[in-house]
């Protein structure tokens, strides 16, 4: 039974020199994607957030709910805008949660910038659900 062939039985071969540039570079390094509006991911307590605006804000909840003015939070909660539609459109909301005083329940997103795409599904949600999206 022949033994498997080694790296360093290539690199001890001809064929080595024929394909140096196979073993002798390194591997490009990944370059890490920019965000598009210039966030950069945040981890606070073992959750990663889109952006340091929304890791504040969620560490700021956090607060309110152990105080008991609020309840039932939830990150990343998805609305089906076009339900029965040809194309999908969901809008995720960073936040939504329960003011324990007044029964409400708040929908919040964490903007730096108002785009287009989000004004349309703002407007969406306060046609389709009556409920008016909060930017903090």
């Amino acid at each position: 039974m022949k033994r498997p062939l080694t790296l360093d039985d290539i690199r001890n071969s001809a064929v080595y020199e024929l394909n140096k540039h196979l073993f002798d570079k390194p591997a490009p390094a990944k370059e890490k994607k920019r965000h598009k509006f210039g966030a950069s991911r945040t981890e606070v307590g073992g959750e990663t957030f889109d952006s340091k605006r929304e890791a504040k804000r969620y560490a700021e909840l956090r607060i309110l709910q152990k105080a008991g003015k609020i309840g039932m939070l939830a990150r990343q909660v998805d609305y089906e805008l076009n339900a029965g539609g040809s194309h999908s459109l969901v809008y995720r909301a960073d936040f939504v949660y329960i003011e324990v005083e007044t029964g409400r329940t708040i929908v919040e997103d964490a903007k730096g910038m108002l785009t287009r795409e989000y004004k349309k599904k703002k407007r969406l949600m306060k046609q389709i659900y009556g409920i008016e999206i909060q930017e903090v």
